[in-house]
């Protein structure tokens, strides 16, 4: 038997479903404060990657500046973003904290890491564009 081709590693195949969902994801800490040093960010990163995995979810690419990060995040349809979003945001603030207390205390105060706004994007796969002209294009039962 040969091997089968798949041409889109990114299509997952579950029980009931197929699918390739991605979202890029844009975190500010509050009041945008410049907050991430290499150190910081690796670290981060780090986090977010072992979040991802709990929820089933791939950590596809993580970069960011001073004052933001973004995420690349490759996620089954059995998750919501909006809980997998807050489990990356309070793990992550949760660990930075703890592994750099002196300087993030120098630029957050209180309890809060992240400010509670993000951006969230899908993306991959065709242009909006193509796929509502694929769907227009259908043809109506008779």
């Amino acid at each position: 038997m040969s091997p089968r081709w798949d041409p889109n590693p990114d299509v997952r195949r579950g029980r009931s479903v197929v699918h390739t969902l991605h979202a890029h994801l844009v975190f500010t800490p509050k009041y945008r404060r410049n907050v991430f040093t290499d150190a910081v960010l690796t670290r981060c990163e780090e986090v977010m990657r072992k979040v991802c995995q709990d929820f089933g979810a791939e950590l596809k690419e993580f970069n960011g500046e001073s004052d933001h990060v973004h995420l690349l995040v490759h996620y089954p349809p059995s998750v919501a973003l909006s809980r997998l979003v807050g489990s990356l945001k309070g793990v992550s603030a949760r660990r930075l904290r703890q592994d750099f207390p002196a300087h993030i205390d120098k630029y957050l105060w209180g309890e809060h890491f992240w400010s509670p706004s993000y951006f969230a994007g899908s993306c991959g796969g065709a242009p909006l564009a193509m796929v509502e002209e694929y769907i227009e294009n259908q043809k109506r039962p008779d």
